[in-house]
């Protein structure tokens, strides 16, 4: 797939339409790409994330296989 052509071809398609809600659309999935999701979580999911990446750090945490093991036995 040939990026610049694509592109292209989408600005022609934009030119030509006269629907308002495609528009809408189109401007709706620009401001989603550049929305951090992390400005959504609440100040508990910050934290608990960060005290995530924490226990990660100090090496306190299991890995998929153990987790699988331990729900098996």
């Amino acid at each position: 797939m040939d990026i610049q052509l694509e592109k292209q071809a989408l600005i022609k398609l934009l030119k030509e339409t006269e629907n308002p809600s495609v528009i809408k659309a189109i401007k709706k999935v620009f401001q989603n790409e550049k929305k951090d999701f992390w400005n959504d979580l609440s100040d508990a999911q910050k934290e608990a994330i960060n005290e995530g990446e924490k226990q990660i750090e100090r090496g306190e945490f299991l890995t998929f296989e153990e987790v699988m093991l331990s729900l098996r036995k």
